[in-house]
């Protein structure tokens, strides 16, 4: 039985104030995704996909409405327990990859494991467990400069995964790659969708990946559909 709690929010709105202007980014959204679920989500670019992902992670407040983790209202935690939620319950990958240059691929992927307090001997052996699955255990001890663009994005997904999070968000991941190489990082997300159970969502602007996944929507003027 999957116990992973289901993500949804509620009348989910933002506004941006820009001087006196106020721009309304996302309108009254309500949303469901459920344990083990892959979803894409599509848009022009500005449409709101990125606010979107952010408010569903807790990386951001939402002006109106709510985000729910199972029971768990994000929006009554306080900053540390937001944080601490985020660390277990959430993976995030960008389409810039965030990695520190000076780091290995082995020592960039432990950093989240050591966030959490884990000894270092077990948090690099966690990490290169997880290298190992995205096909990079030849690669634990490289740094990005000796890294193709493809191998850097599998080590930033290995870091979105090494702490197990039930919800992996994708913010264009595979935007900053050549055509084959989105292909085999796309095609990876959903194997570790199948072998881990990480329920995927996705915002990109590549509607043939998209269809790939098992639900597909689209934002416009601030709504889902």
């Amino acid at each position: 039985m999957n116990t992973t709690p289901i993500l949804r929010c509620e009348n989910l709105s933002k506004v941006f104030h820009d001087g006196k202007n106020k721009v309304e980014v996302l309108k009254g959204i309500d949303f469901v995704a459920q344990a083990g679920e892959t979803i894409a989500i599509l848009g022009r670019s500005g449409s709101g996909k990125s606010t979107f992902l952010h408010l569903l992670g807790g990386l951001d407040k939402p002006s109106a409405g709510d985000v729910f983790l199972g029971e768990q209202n994000l929006q009554t935690l306080n900053e540390k327990d937001r944080c601490r939620l985020r660390n277990k319950s959430f993976g995030f990958v960008y389409q810039f990859h965030h990695l520190l240059p000076e780091f290995s691929a082995l020592e960039n992927v432990a950093i989240p494991l050591l966030l959490g307090d884990m000894k270092i001997d077990q948090a690099q052996e966690r990490a290169a467990e997880i290298l190992t699955t995205v096909g990079l255990q030849a690669r634990l001890k490289h740094r990005l400069a000796e890294l193709s663009g493809g191998e850097r994005q599998r080590v930033a997904i290995a870091r979105a995964l090494v702490t197990e999070p039930q919800y992996l968000l994708a913010d264009e991941p595979t935007g900053n790659l050549d055509n084959h190489t989105a292909g085999e990082v796309f095609n990876l997300l959903q194997e570790l969708n199948e072998k881990l159970h990480t329920t995927l969502i996705i915002v990109t602007h590549d509607k043939t990946l998209a269809e790939k996944m098992q639900r597909m929507l689209v934002m416009e003027e601030g709504k889902l559909d």
